[in-house]
């Protein structure tokens, strides 16, 4: 009996990867359905904006500086540095959303708008879907920027478990949007 409860995986951590597995359902169906209507014709060909760049460069950092945030809370090194990288992994999260919003910009300054041709409409529509659930990783970081100042620094299975989650969960939409920004590089 004891060793069967070794095996159990955390009912938080199975619904945080049912979830990510239903993401990438979303997105790997959102994927499709542009190569399916790229074929049919009449689709708009233009660059990818800089801007979508500049946001993959802060979305990575920002997954940089929650790891080390994390290994500092883990291993209990330095409770400043836990802070200040938790800090800047949801500066940098956050920046990520306004480089995207930039790049929308970009995108209707060239015409592209999401109610014009069907190439533009499926970025708007990946590109956005995305935010929203960077938008939910930023509400995680801001819990965990929270506890990070207003708790004590102490390591303990609940907060511990909690922070695993988030950090899992950052990660995840990081190398998500990398998946996306490629496919959308390699279709232009």
């Amino acid at each position: 009996m004891m060793a069967r409860e070794k095996h159990k995986i955390h009912p938080q951590l199975f619904a945080l990867y049912l979830a990510m597995a239903s993401m990438i359902m979303m997105f790997v169906a959102l994927t499709s359905a542009y190569l399916v209507r790229q074929a049919a014709g009449n689709w708009l060909v233009f660059p990818i904006p800089k801007w979508f760049y500049f946001s993959t460069l802060t979305i990575i950092l920002s997954s940089i500086f929650l790891h080390f945030s994390y290994q500092n809370y883990n291993k209990q090194r330095s409770v400043e540095k836990y802070r200040w990288f938790l800090v800047l992994s949801l500066i940098f999260g956050l920046l990520f959303i306004v480089f995207q919003v930039l790049g929308w910009q970009q995108l209707t300054a060239w015409g592209i708008r999401f109610t014009g041709n069907p190439a533009g409409s499926f970025v708007y529509m990946i590109s956005g879907l995305h935010v929203l659930h960077v938008l939910g990783g930023i509400g995680a970081l801001g819990v965990a920027v929270f506890h990070a100042f207003s708790l004590k620094f102490e390591l303990h299975n609940v907060r511990k478990k909690r922070f695993a989650l988030t950090t899992q969960y950052w990660h995840f939409v990081g190398v998500l949007w990398l998946y996306l920004l490629f496919f959308l590089i390699i279709q232009r």
